[in-house]
């Protein structure tokens, strides 16, 4: 008799995950490490120094999992069980895909890359209704950061309307960087900024195209805003100065569109 134990199969190990995402509990997160799950982020207790923990930490990073520090109210605030023992996992819904493969696929579908780049965005509503928007506009993948900004969750999908089944999203450590290679393969990258010195309706986005779009209240970042070879504005004519991030994004998707269907 062979007494070795099986290793769950993948796909099963996403099927046991929390319709929510969330999974909470020190042996539950390990259990879920070792099946497999796609988590896209944990949490752990700020300050707690427990050996659990701390291999629930390093077999995480091991992995390429981003291991946040939380304080106990935002994992109370987390919580389903109200016994999450100081750590508490976000599963992804989806695995990510490598910035190669969104690349890939324009070159698939015979068409300037269009990618969306998403600096810091953490609210997830907004997130989904991006990739929601980046689905419908026609591109060809969202890019994000690993830190400080929201994943593929369960909110992420719902608010997506089902967009994160069809849309490619990758995950990079470093987003200039990123920028930098982008351009090595002949994008050019818009970054939406209140105070762009060019009119968004007077930018070519008809040939290989970043579209970057900063986070709700600080907007892109300086180094990111420093890589980009435009920076575009969208014209205002009302009382306010800014649009919702994913509005934003929206705006510059579908103008981007329009330029690419000639009209």
């Amino acid at each position: 008799m062979n007494n070795k134990r099986s290793q769950p199969r993948p796909d099963r190990a996403r099927e046991d995950a929390p319709a929510d995402g969330i999974i909470e509990g020190r042996n539950a997160v390990i259990e879920a490490l070792r099946a497999g799950v796609n988590i896209d982020k944990i949490f752990l207790m700020k300050g707690e120094v427990d050996t659990a923990l701390g291999r629930i930490a390093s077999t995480a990073r091991s992995r390429g999992i981003v291991v946040a520090d939380a304080d106990k109210r935002k994992l109370d605030g987390m919580s389903r069980t109200h016994a999450h023992q100081g750590v508490i996992a976000v599963a992804a819904v989806r695995e990510y895909a490598t910035v190669e493969e969104i690349l890939q696929r324009a070159r698939d579908q015979g068409e300037p890359p269009l990618v969306v780049v998403c600096d810091e965005l953490s609210d997830p509503h907004n997130l989904g209704a991006v990739i929601r928007t980046a689905e419908c506009a026609g591109a060809h993948g969202v890019i994000i950061p690993k830190r400080r900004s929201a994943g593929l969750t369960a909110v992420v999908a719902k608010t997506s309307a089902g967009a994160v089944a069809h849309m490619p999203v990758a995950r990079v450590a470093n987003l200039p960087s990123l920028l930098k290679e982008l351009k090595k393969e002949g994008l050019w990258v818009f970054g939406a900024a209140a105070d762009g010195p060019t009119r968004l309706y007077d930018a070519d986005l008809k040939g290989p195209a970043a579209i970057v779009i900063g986070s709700e209240g600080d907007g892109m970042s300086r180094l990111v805003a420093e890589t980009c070879d435009v920076l575009v504005h969208i014209p205002m004519k009302g009382k306010l100065n800014s649009l919702n991030a994913s509005a934003a994004a929206a705006i510059l998707l579908y103008e981007a569109l329009r330029q690419r269907l000639g009209s």
